[in-house]
């Protein structure tokens, strides 16, 4: 169980960490910057939208995440 929580917890943190990475990354793509390099290509209509829904999935993902780290430590103390 203990190994569970630690496993877990280092699940959020990392998760966590990374989501402004991911979000400066998605509003690059979308907005076709590319840190100083031309670009050709751009994104936009559904493609953008759809690419804006990655930092949102990769929230749900984590939160996810939690969600079942606490549920499994409450079934194994025998809450649930």
């Amino acid at each position: 169980m203990l190994g569970n929580l630690i496993g877990g917890f280092i699940v959020i943190l990392v998760g966590v960490n990374l989501m402004p990475t991911i979000a400066d990354g998605v509003w690059d793509t979308t907005h076709n910057q590319t840190s100083g390099v031309a670009s050709e290509g751009s994104v936009t209509g559904s493609s953008a939208t759809i690419l804006d829904l990655v930092t949102l999935f990769f929230a749900i993902g984590v939160m996810a995440a939690g969600i079942s780290l606490a549920v499994s430590g409450l079934r194994n103390a025998g809450l649930v």
